[in-house]
């Protein structure tokens, strides 16, 4: 083996460290909200915060579901935040969150689970129809890991802890809608908090 060789392969080992390095440096992107009083739609109720956000907006769902859009493909994903603030620990186990549209348009939100199951709407077709005789199968946005990974998933909330997450809907979003959530209970005493109405815009 002659010492120009010897070098080249040298070399070609550093470049593959080097970038090697560069991956294991890189870090995935986070998505992680602000805290629940921060957003313009949010309640309080004594210590407990609820805030709630809807997602439709590519530039809204890039941060939390990358490339898809879920609204797009069928599903209104609503992100929720809750604080506990006071001294009692929440049981958030059986929550139950419903979308109250101003014209009377009612949905309750669906199982993480199922939101791959959904149809996108119907899209007028643009250009040339396929090829004859190409069967080309387009895979599910909604199959995404993303969708049911952010979903909201607390079961208990503990004095001073806090938890978010989105729960989603089949419904076409109507500005002056509100998310009505109900369920949590106090852990300790079993009484069961009021329920709220947070406005989604």
């Amino acid at each position: 083996m002659n010492l120009r060789f010897k070098k080249s392969v040298a070399l070609l080992g550093a470049v593959c460290l080097s970038i090697a390095g560069l991956a294991a440096d890189k870090k995935p992107d986070v998505f992680k909200p602000g805290p629940a009083a921060s957003y313009k739609g949010h309640q309080k109720q004594g210590g407990f915060v609820i805030a709630a956000e809807t997602c439709v907006t590519d530039q809204q769902a890039k941060s939390a579901f990358g490339k898809v859009n879920p609204y797009e493909e069928g599903a209104l994903p609503v992100l929720v935040m809750m604080a506990n603030e006071g001294k009692q620990t929440i049981d958030v186990s059986r929550l139950r969150f419903r979308y109250l549209a101003p014209d009377g348009t009612k949905a309750d939100a669906l199982p993480a689970n199922e939101v791959k199951y959904l149809k996108a709407p119907s899209k007028p077709r643009v250009g040339p129809g396929p090829i004859p005789g190409v069967n080309r199968k387009k895979k599910n946005p909604l199959a995404a890991e993303e969708i049911e990974s952010r979903a909201f998933a607390a079961k208990m909330l503990p004095a001073g802890d806090s938890a978010y997450g989105f729960v989603y809907f089949q419904v076409e979003h109507k500005p002056g809608s509100v998310l009505y959530v109900s369920g949590m209970r106090e852990a300790g005493t079993g009484t069961e908090l009021i329920f709220m109405e947070i406005p989604i815009q």
